[in-house]
């Protein structure tokens, strides 16, 4: 990792840090293998939460193109060698993901949301596809993204005439999943990873991987009953399923470790 991107541990909570607020925390190469870097090093420490956030005024303005020359641009090993593997990584990471979206998120700053289990977004955030005055388009997950949540003609609005959503916009049109005041939005996602980090880890990631195939494979009622039905049977071998329901039967508050195996 670089000063560009910052980890730190809290109370089983990874927070990683955007530390580039001079170029709105855009993306070069280098920063995207430090952001991988800071996922499995939080990983290899058994957080049971992590919280990705942007300093300065932008969470993520999308590519570092100060630099590229279109004409030799190499797009295909940004966005496929780097940006992809990384974005799978984020969402395939071991814990519940949060993540705070302020003002410019956009492109790849788009996608490190997307591949967010949690998103939550301040006033101030800015959210669309401004690509076209580039002669480019939305990548990182951005047409999957709009399309589900909005729909070809809303998508296909946004794209051409380049209008950024509002924080509140995104959450009301159902992108992200609150929009809180400036002032208070780091608070808020703070708090909520601290909350998830005393849960029943075991069981958010029986869930994170329910809702993966559910969105990837787009199983039917059936399939997912029945996927839900082998997950609850697997979590019965768990410390935190056993605790969860001898407080329930004794009427006290439970004490989850987020073992994956139950103690013989």
């Amino acid at each position: 990792m670089t000063q560009d991107v910052l980890l730190t541990f809290h109370d089983g909570v990874a927070e990683v840090t955007l530390n580039a607020p001079d170029r709105l925390n855009a993306l070069g190469p280098e920063m995207l293998d430090s952001i991988a870097a800071a996922y499995r090093e939080a990983a290899d420490n058994g957080v049971r939460a992590l919280v990705l956030r942007g300093e300065g005024r932008a969470f993520c303005a999308g590519r570092d193109i100060s630099g590229v020359d279109p004409r030799e641009d190499d797009v295909l090993g940004y966005l496929a060698e780097r940006v992809q593997p990384l974005l799978e990584q984020m969402s395939a990471f071991p814990a519940p993901t949060f993540a705070l979206a302020h003002g410019a998120c956009l492109g790849v700053g788009l996608g490190l949301l997307i591949a967010t289990d949690v998103v939550y977004v301040s006033e101030s955030a800015k959210i669309g596809s401004p690509f076209a005055k580039l002669g480019a388009t939305l990548d990182s997950g951005g047409h999957a993204l709009f399309f589900e949540r909005l729909g070809a003609h809303r998508t296909l609005d946004l794209i051409y005439t380049g209008r950024l959503l509002t924080g509140a916009e995104a959450v009301t049109a159902g992108l992200f999943s609150q929009a809180f005041p400036d002032d208070t939005a780091l608070a808020a996602t703070r708090q909520a990873a601290a909350i998830a980090a005393q849960g029943a880890t075991q069981a958010f990631i029986a869930s994170k991987l329910l809702v993966h195939q559910l969105r990837d494979e787009r199983t039917g009622l059936w399939r997912a009953m029945s996927a839900e039905n082998k997950a609850q049977a697997a979590l019965c071998d768990t410390d935190d399923y056993r605790e969860g329901f001898s407080a329930f039967q004794e009427k006290r508050t439970p004490t989850f470790t987020g073992t994956s195996r139950a103690a013989v």
